[in-house]
């Protein structure tokens, strides 16, 4: 017996090289490797195309990240997605055959304008690098993050932060902060926040869990990308880094953790036919 599943993936990346859509079709294979399970996947150009797909047409959707600002700026495409967003969540509330959304960076900034959860601003500097999380009292029963320490660590590469949630907003769609940025005690700023439950369905984080160990060290191997760190974090952090790359308890373990739990819970709560 195996379970049909059909997944899309939403691509932020507007063309922009990235190794994020590469780990991101490597752990959905892998998924779709499983015995008891058959399926497929395919790949909407949501910033380049306009394009977004049909809810009932998939099972299980992944949005990515991407590059530039993630302050809305009122583009069409940017309404088309939004409301993908209220259809889905609309879908869930009457439909039996729940439909379950992932959101990454980018795409997890957008959703938190959306719905008004909280300030996304540009951060004073970039955060890049392999960062410490810190799960909040609400992650205590997150199936998501059930493996992985508090903290655990993940890439985080961004130029932007969100910030100044809005317990109300938070309050009326019933979503909870999972996870906030690194404790920096020498630094008087507010914690970004790094992850949110919105529904039983959908959650998104601002760091990057399809990161892949070898990905980011062939990226940064680049003579240029090196170069790009070092001016700017120094010789130190840079590698620092490429050691933690390689720790199999940071980033290879969030990799082997959250996206296959997302893909593996959904299909466990999703009404697919089986054969």
């Amino acid at each position: 017996m195996f379970a049909e599943v059909k997944i899309a993936i939403l691509d932020l990346y507007d063309g922009y090289p990235n190794e994020g859509m590469r780990c991101i079709k490597m752990l959905i294979g892998e998924f779709l490797e499983q015995d008891t399970v058959k399926g497929n996947f395919d790949v909407f150009d949501v910033r380049g195309d306009g394009a977004l797909p049909k809810i009932e047409d998939y099972d299980i959707f992944i949005s990515t990240g991407g590059p530039g600002s993630p302050v809305v700026q009122g583009f069409q495409w940017e309404n088309r997605f939004f409301n993908f967003l209220d259809d889905l969540l609309e879908h869930n509330k009457y439909q039996e055959n729940k439909k379950h959304l992932l959101l990454i960076c980018h795409s997890f900034q957008l959703m938190v304008q959306h719905f008004k959860f909280g300030l996304v601003c540009e951060r004073k500097s970039t955060s890049f690098g392999v960062m410490s999380v810190h799960q909040t009292e609400d992650a205590k029963d997150e199936i998501l993050f059930e493996g992985l320490e508090n903290p655990f660590w993940a890439v985080d590469s961004r130029d932007y932060q969100v910030i100044q949630p809005d317990e109300e907003k938070l309050k009326e769609h019933h979503a909870h902060i999972l996870a906030l940025e690194k404790i920096r005690p020498h630094i008087p700023l507010e914690r970004a926040i790094m992850g949110i439950r919105l529904t039983d369905e959908v959650v998104g984080f601002q760091f990057h869990p399809e990161a892949d160990a070898e990905g980011m060290q062939r990226y940064f191997l680049q003579a240029d990308k090196k170069m790009a760190v070092v001016n700017e974090h120094g010789e130190d952090k840079y590698e620092d880094m490429i050691l933690q790359l390689n720790d199999p308890d940071k980033i290879q373990l969030t990799e082997s953790i959250i996206i296959p739990k997302f893909l593996n819970n959904s299909l466990k709560n999703i009404s697919i036919p089986t054969e």
